[in-house]
């Protein structure tokens, strides 16, 4: 041991159980035997024969005393072979599509029955969990994005994202990805440690408080600068009138973002409403009325009837229907950008998603229940978003896009002969 080392208290209680052993021999007889010394080792720790035997073997052939825990036998938790993750997404997905539930038994028997693959309960927990499933509640938004519909958007998401991509990864243009989130007042962490006689002392306040609604985008460089727009719901500041709405959206993006965006940038976001809103006149809706209806078909000289019912006007205006065209769309080409829309039902696909998570946690860790502490906090939570954070981000969704694309090509061949 070198000198200086600071010694734990373990070593200290052995250093005084051996001088006590010591001046107990020395007490007994002039002469001490030292033929065994395995036995005179274990009677001076107070242990048996065996175990020093056992530390003194391992130490011979590891050339060291630690005590790693033993590698507990059976299947390692990613030993589940790869065929069974197609195997359980089909049988998931099949399940889903008729509003069927799915339970870890069911799973264990079909991969055993129809497979061959006897997997233990908490191996194939662990490999649901590693490969994207979640148990609980809730779970119609995730049978949602196995909906054909839903697939063949995602599919063509992925097509045009991949598109911008170089084959050393690198962007062709610059992608960024924008999103609304809000922090109330007292948004704070449930658990806290506390002395269990006394219990927990933590003052929250009833109810989730005002909140503030935030809006922001990131690239591979971290957040835009410039484009950070922060105010209080329900409370008039500035141009914006306490609400997320078409109008305060348009605002932000023509005054705040698209001024600092890179040259040609791509834009990604989700399928909000006031995301989508299209320009004026240029279809009409189910719920338009029938001279409406009648008068869309006329102003582009498509034929209709005087006995058609409203259904069969709505039908024969969707058979000329033209390409949505919206709004942002028109405000993003003017500045020489392009818009790119996320999918529905696939927030995993938004890298910005997690930036909001960091955010949320530091918000939650340094809530005081006050509106002041709120607004005093931001600034760090906005900071704990670095650029290194988005590039690990941003990494991790690029790997959750190529496994939708390989996940969807194997499904597609196993449903193929059906």
């Amino acid at each position: 041991m070198a000198h200086g080392k600071e010694i734990s208290a373990d070593i200290c209680e052995v250093v005084v159980q051996l001088k006590q052993y010591f001046d107990s021999e020395r007490k007994s007889g002039p002469v001490v035997s030292t033929k065994d010394s395995f036995s005179r080792t274990a009677k001076a720790l107070d242990i048996g024969v065996a175990s020093v035997k056992r530390i003194v073997s391992r130490y011979k052939r590891t050339g060291s005393v630690s005590t790693k825990p033993r590698k507990r036998p059976g299947r390692p938790p990613d030993a589940v072979c790869e065929r069974a993750q197609v195997i359980v997404r089909n049988f998931v997905r099949a399940q889903n599509l008729l509003g069927r539930r799915v339970s870890i038994e069911q799973l264990r028997s079909h991969l055993s029955e129809e497979h061959g693959l006897d997997v233990q309960r908490s191996n194939l927990w662990r490999a649901l969990q590693r490969w994207g499933f979640t148990f609980g509640a809730g779970r119609r938004r995730d049978s949602l994005k196995e909906r054909d519909y839903v697939i063949h958007a995602r599919r063509e998401y992925l097509r045009r994202i991949r598109a911008n991509r170089t084959v050393n990864g690198s962007c062709i243009h610059p992608e960024v990805y924008l999103d609304e989130t809000y922090v109330n007042k007292n948004h704070s962490q449930k658990l806290t440690w506390y002395w269990q006689e006394d219990g927990p002392w933590v003052n929250k306040p009833s109810g989730v408080g005002p909140r503030l609604i935030i809006v922001n985008a990131i690239t591979h460089a971290g957040w835009v600068d410039g484009a950070q727009l922060v105010f209080e719901a329900k409370k008039r500041t500035g141009d914006y009138h306490g609400q997320m709405n078409w109008e305060n959206f348009s605002t932000w993006f023509t005054e705040k973002l698209l001024p600092n965006l890179p040259e040609h940038s791509l834009i990604i976001m989700d399928n909000a409403a006031y995301h989508n809103v299209l320009v004026e006149d240029r279809f009409p809706r189910a719920s338009s009325t029938v001279a409406d209806l009648r008068g869309w078909l006329s102003r582009n000289h498509y034929p209709w009837r005087e006995d058609m019912l409203k259904s069969e006007l709505y039908d024969e205006c969707a058979k000329h229907a033209p390409t949505p065209e919206f709004k942002l769309d028109i405000l993003a080409a003017a500045q020489g950008h392009q818009i790119l829309r996320t999918p529905q039902y696939h927030c995993d696909l938004q890298p910005i998603e997690a930036c909001w998570a960091v955010l949320k946690n530091h918000m939650a860790d340094t809530c005081d229940f006050t509106m002041n502490g709120l607004r005093k906090n931001l600034p760090d939570a906005f900071a704990k978003v670095t650029a290194d954070t988005c590039k690990k981000i941003i990494a991790k969704v690029r790997k959750r896009e190529e496994q939708y694309w390989r996940d969807d090509e194997t499904l597609d061949a196993t449903f193929a002969p059906d």
